[in-house]
């Protein structure tokens, strides 16, 4: 396969990415242009032996850095590009590249650390980087539904690690609604069923009615939640969860301050 026929289909996706970096259409475009130049005059710059999503990441990452005025971040209009350009500011260059790699780009550990030429261990430490950093900006507080208690603890100490305040873990539906108004979170982690027989997706219903937030559903049953029919979650997480994978989801709804939206509450039957 030629060079060209590899990158091709990747190439809206750079584009996405690089508007997020730069924080602008035109120059992230700009900087796509400068890229594709650079392997048609160089083709050897291309790594085959990398993925073509990887190897074309890799050129484009070496021709933004390779001007110093990359190191800012240019402001967006409004919107929700707006919120997640005003969000950049607060982390460092490498950590903001590999936050967004994996939360725009949906970049596996390992691609992200072949895309930045570091180990696993690093990449997954800039993520974390990146996470603390959203958090020193954008510190709130989350109220976890959770009915297991071994689990509530385990989100409690990842939500903490990252420097947000669990305001309450609530067991029921009664008690999360009570604690919702109450505390007015700026975040809300919720399982899906709960073990006395009340629903968390009801009671995060009933809580949007009144609040605005972000809202990270928790299920062993994910399937359910994706089958192309809206309302769906904006964030999931499925059980058994890794810290790193609930590290990075937090980040990433606070990221982009998206309020969710009132799901169907038969949704997690179908």
């Amino acid at each position: 396969m030629s060079v060209s026929a590899a990158i091709t289909p990747h190439i809206p996706f750079l584009r996405r990415f690089a508007r997020a970096l730069t924080g602008t259409q035109q120059s992230g475009d700009a900087y796509v242009a400068a890229t594709l130049e650079a392997i048609l005059a160089d083709q050897s710059l291309f790594n085959a032996d990398l993925s073509p999503r990887v190897a074309l990441y890799r050129i484009f990452l070496r021709t933004w850095q390779a001007i110093p005025t990359n190191l800012a971040v240019d402001r967006t209009p409004g919107g929700a590009e707006a919120a997640a350009t005003r969000n950049l500011g607060a982390i460092p260059v490498a950590p903001r590249i590999a936050f967004l790699l994996s939360a725009v780009e949906s970049f596996k550990i390992e691609e992200i650390a072949q895309t930045l030429d570091c180990t696993e261990t690093e990449a997954r430490d800039l993520i974390d980087q990146a996470g603390r950093g959203i958090a020193a900006q954008i510190r709130t507080k989350v109220l976890i539904i959770e009915d297991e208690p071994l689990i509530a603890l385990d989100l409690q100490y990842l939500v903490e690690q990252l420097g947000h305040e669990v305001s309450t873990i609530a067991r029921t539906h009664t008690e999360a609604v009570r604690a919702a108004l109450k505390g007015n979170p700026g975040l809300i982690l919720a399982d899906i069923q709960l073990a006395d027989g009340s629903s968390g997706l009801e009671a995060v219903n009933e809580i949007l009615g009144s609040i605005e937030a972000p809202v990270i559903f928790i299920t062993a049953f994910p399937e359910r939640f994706l089958t192309g029919h809206a309302p769906e979650p904006a964030f999931l997480i499925a059980k058994p969860f890794s810290p790193e994978s609930v590290k990075a989801v937090i980040s990433q709804a606070l990221f982009f301050e998206r309020k969710s939206q009132r799901i169907e509450a038969n949704l997690a039957t179908r």
